[in-house]
Order: structure tokens, then sequence, then C-alpha cells
């Protein structure tokens, strides 16, 4: 079946053009948000070609596909739907179902501005690993050579490479942010652009102690907010909601001077002077909070997240992680919860692959055994949705297995130089002298998850109960 057949049938299946309000995805699944969640056939939608399961949360019918499938699909459906893939949130909402509580859509909307450029921190963090493997003693001895062998313009190349996306990381999310809340994605790039403009003082230098923040009305500090997201993000939503009621007001005549003109100013004087400092700040509070949880000695916090992270996917609130990977790897390059989390992720492929090997019914078996290869993949939704949770113990075995795997990382004190990839891509992220003890947890993980799985968790009677 091609892209464009699935696309027809998923439209069909979900209860036709005329029931769908908007259509998203993420870097797995598509995400269709309808008027009348009863006229989808979800039996058939799951018994299509290429879909490896589906489920509605936090407001949306959400259809397992995989990464890259989900991008043309996702473009055959706007199309058959004659909808623009960048255009603007419409002006009128009052006819769009409105779907689960304030924190959930709050969520969503995370999830909205952070999943379009995950690819790019995705190719970052893999740039950053690749030079700490070329650039390793060991490799490097191997072909006769020492670190210092290294022509320095190699060196350059390599930091435009790993340095870009997050030095100018307040660009990529205003525009997000613009995109999503319908302002002028352009706004939104120059405005994010503004917060890391060279006339400020680095946030990294101020940070280091080579150099003084700016001093404006005596006491409101102000430097780049290189790396930075919270900022970024909640200078995005306000400046985008304010040039749209700007555009409403201003003359057409005069539009194309007064608006771009005067949503930067508000934008810049917001950002600076009063969203920036204290967003920051809050930030920082976050980040250094989270990062004493993963911490904690004897392994504590690897065992706490490796065992319940596992649930925030499952309510739709996972993406918030996003936000605190992306600002860990933007203060100092590591991100700690990704091994931790890879834990969680091969858990679930030892539990599911357990259920395979036990199961009767040869359409369990069907679904669970390529379940269990997307799981290693670092895709666990076919595993979670399709098979573990149906039958909830495999589920909770998995946790028990994530929550092992996330212990010992934790006390191995693992950390990725990337995010957003687990499993088998995820060693890309540890191409160093952790990648023995990153294959080491992930094998405990599983393993642990598998017997326990195979002993406790599953049995063929269960197969008729769920």
């Amino acid at each position: 079946m091609s892209e464009k057949e699935l696309a027809q049938h998923i439209i069909r299946l979900v209860g036709g053009k005329e029931n769908i309000a908007s259509v998203q995805h993420c870097a797995t699944r598509l995400r269709i948000v309808v008027h009348d969640k009863d006229k989808i056939n979800v039996k058939e939608v799951e018994n299509l070609d290429k879909v490896k399961g589906s489920f509605f949360n936090a407001g949306q019918y959400q259809i397992i596909l995989g990464t890259g499938l989900v991008n043309r699909v996702y473009d055959e459906a706007m199309t058959q739907l004659n909808l623009a893939a960048e255009s603007p949130v419409p002006e009128d909402t009052t006819s769009k179902p409105v779907y689960g509580n304030k924190f959930q859509r709050a969520i969503r909307m995370f999830s909205d501005v952070f999943v379009p450029i995950i690819p790019v921190l995705v190719a970052t963090g893999l740039f950053m690993g690749l030079r700490g493997l070329l650039t390793q003693e060991a490799v490097l001895g191997v072909f006769g050579m020492t670190p210092d062998d290294i022509p320095n313009q190699l060196l350059l190349f390599t930091q435009i490479l790993t340095d870009t996306a997050f030095a100018f990381l307040p660009a990529l999310v205003c525009w997000s942010t613009f995109k999503n809340f319908g302002g002028s994605p352009v706004i939104g790039i120059v405005l994010g652009l503004m917060l890391v403009s060279n006339s400020l003082p680095s946030a990294y230098d101020v940070g280091s102690g080579a150099a003084e923040p700016l001093v404006f009305f005596g006491f409101i500090k102000v430097a780049g907010y290189q790396g930075s997201v919270l900022p970024a993000f909640a200078t995005g939503v306000l400046t985008a909601k304010f040039e749209k009621w700007l555009r409403k007001r201003v003359p057409d005549a005069i539009d194309l001077i007064v608006t771009p003109f005067v949503t930067l100013v508000v934008g810049i004087v917001l950002a600076l002077f009063v969203l920036g400092p204290i967003l920051h700040t809050v930030e920082n509070v976050v980040l250094y909070a989270v990062e004493g949880l993963l911490t904690l000695p004897f392994g504590i916090g690897g065992l706490l997240y490796g065992s319940f992270g596992q649930l925030l996917g499952i309510f739709g609130i996972h993406h918030i992680l996003n936000f605190l990977e992306i600002s860990m790897l933007a203060n100092d390059g590591w991100n700690y919860l990704n091994p931790i989390g890879t834990c969680g992720n091969v858990a679930q492929a030892g539990a599911v692959l357990a259920v395979a090997i036990k199961a009767l019914s040869a359409k369990t078996k069907q679904v669970a055994y390529p379940s269990c290869l997307s799981a290693l993949l670092g895709i666990t939704e076919p595993a979670v949705f399709g098979v573990n949770l149906r039958f909830v113990k495999p589920f909770i075995m998995a946790m028990i297995g994530g929550g092992c795997g996330g212990f010992l990382a934790s006390l191995l004190g693992l950390r990725a130089t990337g995010m957003s990839i687990t499993g088998i891509p995820g060693t890309l992220l540890y191409l160093n002298e952790q990648l023995p003890f990153y294959i080491l947890v992930n094998v405990v993980a599983f393993a642990v998850a598998f017997v326990l799985t195979y002993f406790f968790g599953f049995h063929s009677k269960m197969e008729n109960q769920a």
C-alpha cells in the first residue's frame, strides 16, 4: 500500500474530512483531532498495512506509523485535506473540539512547539558523539595519531556542526512557537536571533565569569540567552498572540510597516526586561532540581525514573521531557535523562518478546514480535499500547526491568551527547568510554523484563481475558 492510499484509508476510517478538526504528527505518530471520536473505526485502522497500532490520548487519535513513514503519510493527508502544513492556527477555534484537561492541553502545546525542532537536535547529538569518537586517543592511536595531529580547521568544522543549533536555540524555539500560535514565523526567527545577538554578552561568557552582564535601569541584568528554552518559548507565545491582536486593528494600508515593527519592539522589550530574567531563573531551578533527582545517591534517582518514567507516555505528558533534555544539552552538553529512559524502552522490548514466545494466538505473535524490534529501535508505542499494556502485567514487569537498568545507569553516571534516539540507534550517543556500560545497562533492563514476564507476567489464558 502506498503512502497516498494509506492516507486515503486513514481519512475515511476516522470519519472522513468533515470529522477531522486538525492533523499533526510527531516522530512516530499521526495525531488527529476529530469532532466525533465515535465515528473512528479503530479496528479497521489498526488492520491497515504499515499501521503498528493506535490509541486515543489527550484529545488526539494517535496512529503509530514509525519514523519516516509518518512524515510521508502526513504530507499526503494534508494534500488530500487541502490544508497547508505551514499554515497558522485558525483564528476561529469555536468550532474545534476541546479534549483533555488544561494540564493535558498545556503539555500538548509544548509538544507541538518542540517536536518540529527535535530532528535538528538529534543530528547535533550524533555529530557530538562522532566528534567524541574521532578525537579519542585510543581511536587515533589505531592510525598512529594523537589529538595534536588533528588539524585546527577540522576541529573548527566539527564545532560548526555541534555548536550551531544550541547557540541559536532561541531562534528555533521562537520560530516554532510563532508557527503554532498563528504569528509570522519569520518574525519569530528574528526575535529569537535578537535574544542571542552579538551585541549582548554571551550567556556562556557570563556564566564562566569571562564577561559581565549589561545593566539596564540600574538593576536589570541582561545577557544573551544562548541555549535557553523557556524565555524564548514564553516570549514566542505572548508575542505571536500580540501580533495577531495587532493585525486586527492596524489598517491594511500600513500593516506591512507597523505590525512587524511594533511586534518586534514589544517582543524584545518583554524578553530582555521582563520574561527573560524571571524565566531564565525558573528554568535553572527546574533543571537543577531534575538533575538533583537523577543524581540521588545509591542510584535512587535512576531507579525511580527508570521505573515510573514509562508512565509519562501513557498519560501523554512525556513531551515535557523534551524541554528538560534540550536545556540539559544546551547547559553543559550532556543529557542525563536519555540513558535511564532508554532502559525503560528496552525493558518494554524484553517484556513484549516474552509475550511473543509464550502466546498461543497467532495474532498476538504477529503484533508482539515486530513490536520487540520497534522498541529496540526506540519506538515503544506498538509494544506498550499493542501488547504490554493490554495484558497489564507485562507492562509492570517492564517497569521493574527499566528500574533495574536505570538504577545501574545512575550508579555508572551515564550521560548522552544528544536526545530522542534510544535503544540500538542510541549507541551513537555513547561513542566514547561509556559505550560498554550503555550496552550493559540495556542488557540488564531487557533481561530482567523478559525473565519476569516469561515466568510471572504472562500466560496464554490472559489472551482470552484481554
